[in-house]
């Protein structure tokens, strides 16, 4: 069985809105379950690896994880990933407390995280991949 390959990047952005108009906060993720999956597209049957640390900084929540190369769904999430045409980043939860925002959308103040994913469109469109390694 191979190593993993290291992905780095943002699964969330704090302060801006994504395409729904919910705006994570600073806090949001304050507790953070191990071991956390690395799904392929939010598809609970396509695990392609597992989160190796989350920490919130001041730009947002971001990730390492580390990718199977020997899965099908693995090695074909690491060869769009490289190839530049899958770049996005995302994560699933449960609202555990918000408000709502004038005009729509909500301040998601804290979150339950249940997974991280590599998928083609971020819901935030700046939650992307910045390096992978190996």
């Amino acid at each position: 069985m191979s190593e993993l390959v290291r992905v780095r990047g943002y699964v969330s952005l704090f302060d801006t809105p994504d395409r729904a108009g919910d705006i994570v906060r600073r806090g949001a993720f304050a507790v953070v379950p191990n071991p956390l999956p690395l799904l392929w597209q939010h598809d609970l049957e396509r695990p392609i690896g597992r989160v190796l640390s989350l920490v919130e900084d001041a730009r947002g929540l971001r990730m390492e994880a580390g990718i199977a190369p020997d899965c099908r769904d693995g090695r074909d999430a690491l060869t769009l990933m490289r190839s530049g045409a899958v770049t996005g980043l995302s994560f699933g939860y449960r609202v555990k407390r918000a408000r709502a925002t004038p005009g729509g959308g909500r301040e998601l103040l804290r979150l339950e995280l249940l997974e991280c994913s590599v998928v083609t469109l971020p819901m935030h469109q700046d939650a992307r991949i910045t390096g992978i390694q190996g």
